[in-house]
């Protein structure tokens, strides 16, 4: 048995982001972290879940962590080998979009759940350009809810974007809907230290939980906005079941976990 003496905060983080994701849903992932928390997912707390990527692979047995999305192992065992469209059309359809959960990340995050993974400073003159979107837009305007990961850094948690790649909240209650967006908007940002969600009313983001041994006063020192922290709480620790499945059934390898 797996001891919970010892564990990173990167395990922190994909057993947070597994037990997020409901049985039965649709969960749209990239690479990475993501891929290891939806893969977790399936034997933690949603084993009717479905795993897809943007590559057109539904339904993954995924037995080993797969690199990229496009990387052969996410075609093993699948219900349907489909492309891009395929992908696109399940975000987008009335019946299944609702279902979708999406996970992303991105260079900055606001108050609102908005996203920027396109550039640093001015469009036109950035310090730093990233690859953009990909299909990040899309998923964020479309699906039933999104799980944003984030690393906790100031410059990371920001008063204004410097470009808004893909939206959240936007600028607050019932903008989604006068935008004509369809899909539900972020439900949890999951970082290295807390897991962040968004008020019900204004659809500002608030401190919901630190991790063992992290202060709420230590989360708002590496943001640079404040938010809501009085209905934070300790989240729990990985158990040695969720920590087992990780690191025998997930990623052996620590190709992802490190």
């Amino acid at each position: 048995m797996t001891s919970t003496d010892d564990y990173t905060l990167r395990e922190m983080m994909t057993v947070a982001a597994a037990r997020e994701i409901r049985d039965g849903e649709i969960v749209f992932c990239g690479t990475g972290i993501s891929m290891v928390a939806a893969m977790a997912a399936k034997h933690i707390s949603a084993p009717n879940s479905v795993i897809f990527f943007e590559t057109g692979a539904v339904d993954s047995l995924l037995e080993e962590v797969p690199m990229a999305v496009a990387d052969s192992r996410v075609m093993f065992w699948t219900s349907v080998n489909g492309g891009l469209a395929d992908a696109f059309a399940t975000m987008q359809n009335p019946f299944t979009g609702p279902r979708v959960v999406g996970i992303l990340g991105a260079a900055q995050i606001d108050r609102f759940g908005n996203l920027n993974s396109t550039v640093i400073g001015d469009y036109a003159a950035p310090r730093v350009r990233f690859s953009g979107s990909g299909g990040a837009c899309d998923v964020a305007s479309f699906v039933g809810r999104t799980l944003l990961f984030m690393q906790h850094e100031p410059r990371k948690f920001v008063e204004r974007l410097d470009y808004r790649t893909s939206p959240g909240w936007l600028d607050g209650p019932e903008a989604r809907q006068r935008t004509g967006l369809a899909g539900g908007g972020p439900a949890a940002v999951i970082t290295n230290m807390a897991i962040m969600r968004f008020d019900e009313k204004s659809r500002e983001m608030y401190l919901d939980g630190t991790y063992p041994g992290i202060r709420p006063e230590a989360v708002l020192d590496r943001m640079s906005f404040q938010v809501d922290v009085s209905r934070a709480k300790p989240v729990s620790p990985p158990t040695a079941d969720e920590l087992d499945i990780l690191r025998r059934i997930c990623d052996p390898q620590r190709l992802i976990l490190g």
